[in-house]
């Protein structure tokens, strides 16, 4: 399977100014895959060491941090590493917070070595040490997007086409491309999914592997017992995934805990990476989170397909929907939105919300594309339904114009400052990131 990220950890490796890197995320999104598939078939040789299951190994970062001391342990149980050479890979490295410690000194006295780490959870591994400031980099990876899937999925014509501007595309291409995207509603991005749903066509197998995902998060969470109960991290994580789309109050996502605790939770899972915060703000300006209001949010899973499979969304009546902006009351299409948004334009989202006695708007993203700031509503309904899209386009005349991402073809209502796209158009809307394609 191909990944997105795999530009970016090539030029990683030939980097004049290169770090040891970590490749952050959630459990289960395809960092080991991507570090001994694609960039250890670079290298001469490889040696990985997986801290989770080679805890044998942890005394080595004792007291000592010093790269040449630790390598030369390191050797005994792995053969010779060599710099410019070898790929030295710290798996799991969350399970020794002191591995971490020594990533900073890798850099300093043995900057020709190149050391990659992978982890989830780091931020509760980060509780326990000093973080190494300017010392490492850091690449974020995300589930496998919609055009990853396509791709995966032997349709490499089909995802070229996501990315081109639909003016650009037949009205009967994508057409075809919606009703591939219904597939994926339910598929979702995470890389043992697909690859099941890909090789074995059955969306029963993927629900399958869904659930030992989810399974796999849940034992996760006994590990932050110290911080917090388990029972309510599930109960949160829950609560989230049935309220996508919706303004949400602690106290509504959990009535079995405080408040105070479902915020606790609340925010040790965005921590995780398994949700996603997405405070409201002021499109007056940029930058768009310097008016974000922490107390006002909604919230986007991490992948759609665990969405729906934590919901329990009854797959065999959904997908009889004609209009995928239909399915599961359109929660399923804001996810999805939220999800490309995040892995192809930027690492924060926002929305707008106005709330006045009698009368209340909201508009569901924000993204900015050339210094400008784009209101984008996911809508199934015509452009008369769009009241809150036109009254902010009124109110902030510094946003050229509404984007309404649908269960249809592209459209332009140039008199309403409107553009209509399909659904899947999302890689297109904002600025992307660098080296994403």
């Amino acid at each position: 399977m191909q990944r997105l990220a795999e530009k970016q950890i090539a030029g990683w490796k030939d980097s004049p100014r290169r770090k040891p890197l970590i490749i952050r995320g959630a459990r289960q999104v395809g960092k080991t895959w991507l570090v001994e598939n694609v960039l250890a078939k670079q290298f001469k040789s490889f040696v990985k060491i997986d801290l989770e299951k080679r805890r044998d190994l942890h005394p080595l970062f004792g007291e000592n941090l010093e790269p040449r001391s630790i390598l030369n342990h390191l050797e005994l149980a792995t053969g010779r590493i060599i710099a410019g050479q070898t790929l030295l890979f710290f798996d799991e490295i969350q399970a020794c917070p002191r591995a971490l410690m020594a990533l900073r000194y890798f850099y300093e006295e043995m900057p020709e070595l190149h050391v990659i780490a992978a982890g989830s959870l780091l931020e509760f591994a980060f509780g326990e040490i000093s973080i190494p400031v300017g010392r490492v980099q850091y690449l974020y990876l995300h589930p496998m997007t919609f055009y990853e899937y396509l791709l995966a999925t032997g349709k490499e014509q089909m995802a070229e086409y996501t990315l081109n501007q639909p003016d650009d595309v037949a009205g009967s291409i994508q057409e075809i491309i919606l009703k591939e995207l219904r597939n994926y509603f339910f598929v979702g991005g995470m890389p043992e999914c697909v690859k099941t749903y890909r090789d074995s066509g059955s969306m029963v197998e993927t629900f399958q592997v869904q659930s030992e995902i989810l399974d796999s998060y849940r034992d996760d969470f006994s590990k932050y017992t110290p911080h917090i109960n388990p029972t309510c991290l599930d109960a949160v994580f829950l609560g989230v995934a049935k309220s996508i789309g919706e303004q949400l109050k602690y106290t509504r996502l959990n009535d079995g805990h405080s408040s105070q605790m479902n915020r606790k939770a609340f925010d040790l899972l965005a921590k995780a990476k398994v949700i996603h915060k997405i405070p409201a703000c002021d499109p007056s300006g940029l930058p768009l989170g310097a008016t974000a209001n922490p107390k006002k949010f909604k919230a986007s899973l991490l992948d759609i397909g665990l969405m729906q499979k934590l919901c329990q969304v009854p797959v065999e009546l959904e997908l009889q929907q004609e209009n995928l902006l239909a399915m599961y009351r359109g929660k399923l299409a804001e996810q999805f939105v939220a999800q490309e948004l995040l892995a192809w334009h930027s690492s924060e989202l926002f929305y707008w919300a106005r709330e006045s006695r009698g009368s209340s708007a909201e508009v569901d993203f924000l993204v900015v594309r050339q210094g400008k700031i784009y209101p984008v509503e996911v809508k199934s309904g015509p452009s008369g339904s769009l009241r809150s899209l036109h009254l902010m386009l009124e109110k902030y005349q510094n946003c050229p114009q509404g984007l309404v991402l649908y269960s249809g073809t592209s459209n332009k209502l140039p008199d309403q400052k409107l553009q209509f796209l399909p659904l899947y158009c999302v890689s297109t809307i904002g600025d992307q990131r660098p080296n994403v394609v």
